[in-house]
This record gives structure tokens, sequence and C-alpha cells, in this order.
């Protein structure tokens, strides 16, 4: 990859939009407020923002944010009209710290994303390149520059062989001098292998976690990580003391997009298993229940609903991470069997290995035994997002405004 400079041109614009009127009231209701955006040059590369549609669904208002060409769509949940990054650039001084994000090669377009949220947060830029033998060979642009400065970086773990090099820089970073230290995680990838049934398994939840509690501890104190719902609630308890783990949720993305629906006072959540309800059930409360559960039959599991309704009503099935997505395909086939109306689904960590998304269609016949109205996830796992962009029904939310937000506590 080649090198990107470390300057950074930035220039900021203000569009006054004089009028906002909602559809979904049957009188217009006008605000008059300003919507401000800023374009960003690292080096060659350009960082574009623009808006390309705003709407009013049910009080919600929609931006479909553009950025280097790929449409993101970003639901503010507020009632005010007016973005972070606005409130932001309007005064610089309610920023609580100023950050310099470092990312991974795999994490540059969400760490794009998370600028454009926030005046306070900078781009800063790493050397990612190999050795001859294949090891890596690592620099940190003007590290001098970041003395004093708080830093974090924005990692991915989509794979062993991207993991050393990463932790070289999560090591080195605390060391030069910084204020403070922040890992951005959104995806903890151990963490479905969190407990032993036999003899001899090993907990590889636990020993990344080992791994990161013993990161250098930086001039304010002990390394901030922030992750996305991990897979399983004991997990937090695998850290030691040296590291203060901010578990944060994609939930509340979720919800946002649910009230903007047409039909969001049909919606029902479904848990595919006891887990999930564990889980998410407190977040998602004021919406009916539908709980599946596995049943062993021999050498298979059958999926089958343990409690809830599904007739008549939109149901959104809701887990933190699919994989082969068997399990939620199998809940796909029963709730339809129950008289599901429509069946959508939401993860926050879209794995798919060996593209198993493609097993995903969307529902274009009106049967929800057929395919999915809505499969969301967010954008903690890049490579995923980069191959179901614009596959319906497939939708990204995105997890940016939410880290901007983690990095100012």
């Amino acid at each position: 990859m080649a090198a990107i400079s470390p300057a950074t041109a930035t220039t900021a614009a203000s569009l006054s939009l004089p009028q906002f009127t909602s559809s979904s009231s049957s009188s217009s209701s006008s605000s008059p407020f300003s919507l401000s955006f800023k374009t960003a040059t690292v080096g060659s590369r350009c960082v574009r923002c623009g808006v390309r549609s705003l709407e009013n669904q049910s009080g919600h208002r929609s931006l479909d944010f553009l950025s280097n060409g790929d449409p993101i769509s970003l639901i503010n949940p507020n009632s005010s009209p007016i973005s972070m990054a606005a409130a932001s650039s309007e005064s610089g001084s309610k920023c609580s710290k100023r950050v310099c994000l470092f990312h991974s090669d795999e994490t540059r377009d969400l760490a794009e994303r998370i600028v454009a949220q926030s005046d306070c947060i900078e781009l800063r830029s790493i050397n990612w390149k190999k050795f001859d033998d294949g090891f890596p060979n690592l620099f940190i642009q003007n590290a001098q520059g970041i003395r004093g400065q708080h830093v974090a970086f924005l990692a991915s773990f989509s794979s062993p062989a991207v993991i050393f090099e990463q932790l070289s820089v999560i090591y080195a970073l605390p060391k030069l001098f910084v204020s403070s230290f922040t890992l951005v995680l959104p995806f903890f990838p151990t963490g479905t292998s969190e407990r032993m049934e036999d003899e001899g398994d090993v907990a590889t939840a636990f020993t990344l976690a080992r791994i990161l509690s013993n990161i250098p501890a930086s001039r304010g104190g002990p390394t901030s990580l922030v992750t996305f719902d991990i897979h399983a609630l004991q997990e937090r308890f695998y850290f030691g003391d040296t590291i203060l783990p901010c578990f944060e949720s994609g939930i509340p993305l979720l919800k946002s997009r649910l009230q903007a629906l047409p039909d969001s006072d049909n919606i029902s959540i479904a848990f595919p298993d006891d887990g999930a309800w564990k889980r998410f059930h407190k977040q998602l409360q004021h919406y009916p229940t539908i709980v599946c559960n596995k049943v062993r039959m021999g050498d298979k599991r059958i999926v089958r609903i343990k409690e809830g309704d599904a007739e008549g009503r939109h149901v959104v099935i809701v887990d933190d991470l699919v994989q082969s997505g068997g399990t939620l395909i199998e809940c796909q086939k029963v709730l339809a069997a129950h008289g599901a109306a429509k069946i959508s689904a939401y993860v926050t960590h879209g794995i798919f290995p060996k593209s198993s998304w493609k097993r995903f269609k969307l529902d274009t016949k009106g049967d929800p035994a057929e395919g999915f109205s809505y499969f969301w996830i967010t954008d903690s796992c890049g490579l995923t997002v980069k191959e179901v962009m614009n596959k319906p029904p497939f939708e990204v939310l995105s997890l940016a405004g939410s880290i901007a937000s983690a990095l100012q506590v």
C-alpha cells in the first residue's frame, strides 16, 4: 500500500436549508436549520462527504451519506436536525478532547466516516508494508507530532493473518508519550470460543482478552477498549485490570431504522435462541417478542418457536453475529410457517465466511418463506460491507457516529 501523507487539508462549508417539511403529517410544519459539511484531502486521496437525500419519516430525519462514492444510510434518531458534525463545526470549544485516529488498512473507510462525524477527530496514517520474508514493515507517520495528544486506533481482527501487524502498532502507540490511548475494536472476533466443553478445548476469547489486557499504559493511564455487542456477556470479565473495556451496542441504530419503516407499528422482534434474548431483550422491550430455540433431534438441530406470536407481523430476527446463516434461515422458515407477514433480520457483525451472505435472498413476491424484506448489518466487518453494498436485502447501518461519540468520553 502506498504511503499516505500526514498533511491534511480540510475545507468546510455551510449549506442553508430554509425549510424542512414533513410528508408524514397532514399539516405542513417547517423549521429552518443549516447543515454543515466538510471535505478533506489526505495526501492524494480525497475524502468526500455529501448529502444525497433528506427525508422525514415518522419524525425521523434521514441522510444518505456519500463517502468515496459508497452510499451509507445514516439515520439520526434525535429530534434535532443538526448533525454531530455540524454542531461541532459551529463551536470547536464543545470538543471534550481532540483525538488523533489511526486505522488499519481494512478499516480506512470506516475511519473516514468517523472523522466526518466530528471536527474533534483527526485522521492519521501508518505505512503498512512487508519485508521480503513476509513479516510486517511498519512506520507510524509523524510520531513526534502525537506527543501529548489523545490517540485512538481503529482495528479489525478479521483474520489471524492481520492480527500481529496491528498488535505491533497497538503496543507501540501508547509508548509515544501520548495523553491517552483508545483501541476501537468493533468486532471481538474470538467471542464465540468462550468456553470449554471438553478437557483440552482452548478458549481463544480468553487468550485474546489477555493479549489486549497487556497493552502498555499511556501517560493518562490504562488503555480504553471500545467494542460492540460482544458475543457472550461473561466475556467482559476476561479482561484484566490494566485495560478499561467499554461495551457499546448497535441496537440503537436498529431501533432508529425500525421507527422509520412505514409499518413501524407492526414490528415484532424474534430472537433465534435464549442467548440472543439475554443479550438484547432489555434494549428492545417495547416491541412484542418471539423467542425461538434449538431442539436436537438425532444429528439435527430443529428451530422451534418457544414463545410469542408471529401471525400477521413484520418479524425482525435479531442476533449479535452471523456466520454461515443456517440458524437464521431455519428461524425464517419457522416464522413464515407461523404466519409472519414479512421477515427481516439484524446482526451487528456480518461475518459471512466464504460469501455465505449469498444465501439470503430478497423477498420479491410477498412470500417471507422465500426471502427477507431487509437484512441490516453494521460496518463492523469492513470486508463484508464491500461485498454486500447495494445488494438487497442488505442495508448497512454505520457505527461511525457511535464510535465518534465514544471517543469523546
